[in-house]
């Protein structure tokens, strides 16, 4: 663990592995090795069933398929510093899959996540972005809305009734 309590002008490359934590690159960094070995090994079906907040994730993205992991460290609430998923749905409104004090629910979406990038249903790009693989958006077109009721509360929540 790193001590917050280090002097920090003496050894830079401590400063720069605490705001690289702070930034949420471990998880990152996973999530983007999941896809990695899962295009590498040409992975094209869920390695598991997936589950309902993986099959929201998925209906969410089957039309642009851009997805970016984002978090804040300057929220009030500690379930709004968890980091997120948000999927863009038009090219200038996101679904955020997080709801306010509930973090559980956060997880489960990251979670699912898991699930979609170790599937080879999700690729890395850069930093935070991610998108569909082919394969993603082909299992995604299957999905239907009444099969992932999930989404009731959060797309209610973020007024989004045209899900």
């Amino acid at each position: 663990m790193l001590s917050m309590l280090r002097n920090y002008s003496q050894d830079g490359s401590q400063m720069a592995l605490w705001e690289e934590l702070g930034a949420g690159v471990p998880t990152l960094m996973a999530f983007a090795r999941l896809c990695s070995d899962a295009l590498a090994s040409n992975r094209q079906d869920p390695v598991e069933e997936l589950s309902g907040e993986a099959k929201a994730i998925l209906y969410t993205a089957r039309t642009r398929g851009s997805i970016e992991i984002k978090g804040t460290d300057t929220a009030v609430d500690s379930s709004e510093r968890l980091l997120a998923i948000c999927v863009e749905v038009e090219p200038d409104r996101q679904f955020v899959f997080r709801r306010r004090g509930d973090p559980k629910l956060t997880v489960r979406f990251l979670d699912g996540f898991r699930q979609l990038c170790a599937s080879g249903l999700v690729m890395h790009h850069l930093f935070r972005e991610f998108s569909l693989t082919h394969s993603g958006f082909e299992l995604a077109k299957t999905i239907q809305r009444h099969d992932i009721g999930v989404l009731d509360i959060l797309a209610e929540e973020q007024e989004f009734s045209d899900f």
